[in-house]
């Protein structure tokens, strides 16, 4: 069985963890107490050959205040032409992934030869994980375990602008060379959440890469599996930078929204 194309092929949802400030979190410029964020979630099980049955889970976040198409666009980058971003078009869209999901394991596997039983799992989550001063950050989370020895799994961090209706780039909130930063987080790779130090890799630079999201101290860049050296499997890294790290090079327009001092 091709087990890595059908991870890599599987047209991924993105699912939520449960997150506390889902419930409460209000647009700033309205003045008013509104529900900014809900979701929707599909669990299913499924027998899809004699011998294996599918796990499934998925949940996407609902932004029922959020009108720009091409925001939605960005929040929903995964799925192609999506016309309908109400609760009700979201959860018909779930539906039609996971069936897609279901028949492109179905064809590519139905040669494979199983001869015990086994239950594989598709899952993905969309945490919100803070709104602050009109900044949205996103976590996507995507796994899969289809008959390999071992599942896959990936992250994608976004921050959404919610004021300039745009996601966030590097180059809105640093203008730092990508030379500068590489070197900081190599100086920083220490910091990382897992404690690997610099004596478990063996480059004197780390990759820059879009995948971050900031605080009001430090902006975080997340390496999924052997992104950071390719081939050699470290896991998934946050290494964190903090704003002083980057004094100089902070967009004014930004540090001032961030409160940055």
């Amino acid at each position: 069985m091709k087990k890595t194309k059908i991870i890599i092929a599987l047209s991924t949802v993105f699912l939520i963890s449960a997150c506390k400030k889902e419930q409460n979190i209000n647009k700033a410029d309205t003045g008013t107490p509104e529900k900014m964020m809900d979701s929707v979630t599909l669990k299913d099980t499924s027998k899809i050959f004699d011998s294996v049955t599918m796990k499934y889970s998925s949940q996407l976040l609902v932004f029922p205040t959020l009108k720009d198409k091409k925001l939605l666009d960005s929040i929903y980058f995964n799925e192609k032409g999506i016309t309908d971003y109400s609760k009700s078009g979201l959860q018909k869209l779930l539906k039609d992934i996971k069936n897609k999901d279901y028949k492109f394991v179905k064809e590519d596997s139905k040669t494979t030869d199983i001869y015990y039983p086994q239950v594989w799992e598709i899952n993905s989550r969309m945490k919100a994980q803070f709104d602050n001063n009109d900044y949205l950050h996103i976590q996507y989370y995507k796994s899969a375990f289809v008959g390999s020895a071992h599942g896959k799994y990936d992250y994608s961090e976004r921050v959404f602008d919610l004021k300039n209706n745009k996601k966030m780039e590097l180059s809105d909130i640093t203008s730092i060379s990508k030379d500068q930063l590489s070197k900081i987080l190599y100086k920083n790779f220490n910091k990382n959440d897992k404690g690997f130090t610099d004596k478990d890799i063996s480059i004197h630079t780390i990759p820059v890469n879009d995948n971050f999201y900031f605080d009001q101290n430090k902006i975080y860049f997340h390496y999924n599996l052997d992104k950071i050296i390719p081939g050699y499997v470290l896991g998934d890294i946050t290494i964190p930078v903090l704003w002083e790290d980057l004094k100089g090079t902070l967009n004014p327009q930004f540090k001032e929204r961030m409160k940055i001092k």
